[in-house]
Parts: structure tokens; C-alpha cells; sequence
């Protein structure tokens, strides 16, 4: 296997960075010049102070997304501050205009101060048709994603939302290779922080008015002592938060206990945490999607070996690739074309079924599109922009 580490730091010290600035404009003449900046550009900055919903349409700002983190939760490596995920954010705007034609500028912050933050973004709004909050820790990252609702432009956690809107879809597509509906199943979910939270809330139809998706019968969400429920003394708020839709029977103790006679399995924590014997546990067929990266919360020999029907991972030298990037470029497309001011429940159920059904033939090893599959993005843009308009309308 090639030496990814290795070879992606060498790519990154020739180009110096993975994103540049393009103009449109070629500027040779003095006409030239004269339009682009003085004396003509006054003209067009007249109208948007007149109006100032002209700048969607005479600047960047419809097409533009700032990429914005505090460096506190990068992919597996932690609170590596935000030069160290200066990389990342240079990644996920690479991806942007990539699949979405959309500019994205990575705008990582010396501060983990809520409050900062969310000033920042407030401050520097005006220049963006939207905000990509990505890889800020929990449970600030509830807080400051809430606070920005009232800004009028779509503001969206990644981490949670796009985790969430995946496993939506690949759990979908698992039920029908099990032939079991999502009304029916029992899911865990290992993690309690923003990407299990988020998933717990979408699966369940927690704040979500209408959906033509069936909510699963129960979540039992597992942090590192075991099953959150009632039982527990030691939950701070977010957590207690979860218990108002999530463990029903107030299932209680350690995650290998309470995934017995579950239907399904979502890991969004730490490599290795269950076993073959512990899948063999789980109710006939068990979907297992473990995310952990670089090691899945399972391998999936390992899952197949207990009795796994359905194995998926975050990795890509596996079948069935769960990757956020087949979510939030589309999902940003169609909440800028509709103008939407939020990106709320229904868009996200959309994008979910947008994404399920880009699968032609549904199977135990293709459960989701190929990360790389151009038409993805297009087609969860038509169905978010659909139902964001809808919303806007209603």
C-alpha cells in the first residue's frame, strides 16, 4: 500500500497549498482596468449599498463559502490548534469547488472562545452565501452552529450534519439488503460527541416536522463509560439533552452489553472498541458502519466473521466508503441556488435520499455512490434546493 502520509506531505511542500486565486477578468488595457477597479466599479458599489441583495448578484458572495475552525477536532489527530488544520480546511475548499463549482476560502481562528467565534463569523459574513463550521470540538460546536441561525446565510457543521446525512443514506440502502424497514431497527451509536449527537437526532426525526423517512424505533447512543441513560449521574447537559430521544427502554452499562439484540451498528469514537463475538450478539443481520479512522471501530473481516450483512467504514481500501464530501458540496449547492437563509431538517432528509437513491443497484458491498462519482453532488443540489424552496415558500 502506498505511504499516503508520507507522499501527501511531499504533494503539499511542492504546490505550497492545494487552492489558489483565479480571476475572471483579464485585465490588459486600461479599459480594462478602468471597469474592474476605478473608476467604474463605484457604480456597482452604489447599487449594493442601495440594494444590498444586488451583491448576490454583481460579487462573489452567492457562489462563496468561508470553510471556518478553531483547529480543536481535526480528523483524528485532536485540538492540533488552527495552523495544524489549516491543511484540511485548504482540502474541504479544494473539494468545494471540486464537485460544486463553489469558491471556498479556509478561514482557521486563534481562539476557541464561543463567543469569538461567533462574532467572527457575524463580522465577516457579508462576504459569504454561506459558513462550513469543520472540525470544532463538542459541545462548543452545538453552541456556536446555533447561535448563527438569525445570520441569513446557510450555516452548517460538517461534522455533524454531513456525518449525519451519509449514514442516513447507508443505512437506507443497508435495510433493503436486510429487508428490514428502519421503523424496525435498534441502532447504537458509539460516540456521544457532535457527529453522533447529529446522527441521533436525523435518524430519529428529532426536530424534524414531516419527513417521507421512517425514523428507526430507538437509539442508544454509548460514550466511553457505557449507555447514556437515566441511570447515569455524570451527564453534562448536552448529554442529558439526548435522553429526551434517544434510549427508550433506558438501556444502562457498557456499550458490548447493550449492542446485544440491536440491529445496527454506527461508530464514531476509537478504533477497535467491539468484536466478532460481539457482533454474533446482535439481532439477525446487523448492519455495521464503523468510522474511526485510520482503524474502524470493527474491521470489517472481523464484522463479517460475527455475522455482519452489511460492513462499512471511513476508509476507502474498503467496500462501502461512508465520506462526507459525497454530502456537503451538493447540500451547499442546492442552499445557495435556492438562496435558502438555513440549512434545516427537511434539506438534510433530502440530501439523505438524494444520496441513497444515487445507488443504481443497491448491495451488501454498494450501499453508497462512489466518492468520486460526479453526478452526486448535482442531484442532492436539485433535491436540497427543491425543499429549501419549499421551505422558503411555506
Amino acid at each position: 500500500m502506498p505511504d499516503f502520509f508520507e507522499k501527501s506531505l511531499i504533494m503539499h511542500e511542492q504546490l505550497r497549498g492545494k487552492i489558489s486565486v483565479h480571476n475572471k477578468l483579464p485585465i490588459g488595457s486600461r479599459d480594462d482596468l478602468s471597469l474592474a477597479y476605478t473608476p467604474g466599479v463605484a457604480r456597482p458599489c452604489e447599487v449594493i449599498a442601495q440594494n444590498p441583495e444586488s451583491a448576490y448578484s454583481l460579487t462573489i458572495k452567492g457562489n462563496s463559502v468561508a470553510v471556518i475552525t478553531d483547529g480543536s477536532a481535526v480528523l483524528g489527530l485532536g485540538d492540533i490548534g488552527p495552523l495544524g488544520a489549516l491543511p484540511v480546511m485548504e482540502g474541504k475548499a479544494l473539494l468545494f469547488r471540486e464537485f460544486a463549482k463553489i469558491n471556498a476560502w479556509p478561514v482557521c481562528l486563534d481562539t476557541k472562545d464561543p463567543k469569538k467565534i461567533i462574532d467572527t463569523c457575524r463580522i465577516i459574513a457579508p462576504v459569504f452565501g454561506g459558513i462550513n463550521l469543520e472540525d470544532i470540538s463538542a459541545p462548543r460546536c452545538f453552541e456556536i452552529e446555533n447561535a448563527l441561525q438569525d445570520l441569513g446565510i446557510p450555516v452548517f457543521h460538517d461534522d455533524q450534519h454531513g456525518t449525519a446525512i451519509v449514514l442516513l443514506a447507508a443505512l437506507i440502502n443497508s435495510s433493503k439488503v436486510v429487508g428490514r424497514s428502519l421503523n424496525e431497527m435498534t441502532v447504537v451509536i458509539n460516540g456521544a460527541g457532535a457527529a453522533g449527537t447529529a446522527i441521533a437526532k436525523l435518524i430519529s426525526g428529532y426536530d424534524i416536522n414531516t419527513s417521507s423517512i421512517p425514523p428507526v424505533a430507538d437509539v442508544i447512543i454509548c460514550d466511553s463509560k457505557g449507555a447514556i441513560s437515566s441511570k447515569r449521574k455524570d451527564l453534562n447537559a448536552s448529554k442529558q439533552e439526548l435522553l429526551h430521544f434517544t434510549n427508550k427502554e433506558n438501556r444502562h452499562g457498557e456499550l458490548t452489553k447493550v449492542i446485544e439484540g440491536t440491529n445496527a451498528f454506527i461508530g464514531v469514537s476509537k478504533g477497535n472498541v467491539i468484536s466478532s463475538i460481539h457482533v454474533s450478539r446482535m439481532a439477525r443481520d446487523p448492519i455495521i458502519l464503523a468510522m474511526a479512522n485510520p482503524t474502524p471501530e470493527i474491521m470489517p473481516d472481523e464484522a463479517l466473521k460475527g455475522g455482519a450483512a452489511v460492513v462499512g467504514t471511513g476508509r476507502s481500501d474498503f467496500p462501502n466508503q461512508v465520506n462526507n464530501v459525497l454530502v456537503f458540496p451538493g447540500i451547499f449547492r442546492g442552499a445557495l441556488d435556492a438562496r435558502s437563509p438555513r440549512i434545516n431538517g427537511e434539506m438534510k432528509i433530502a440530501a439523505a435520499l438524494a444520496l441513497s437513491e444515487a445507488v443504481d443497484k443497491v448491495s451488501e458491498t454498494m450501499i453508497l455512490p462512489h466518492p468520486l462519482d460526479r453526478t452526486v453532488a448535482p442531484a442532492l443540489a436539485k433535491k436540497v434546493r427543491f425543499a429549501a424552496k419549499k421551505d422558503i415558500n411555506s
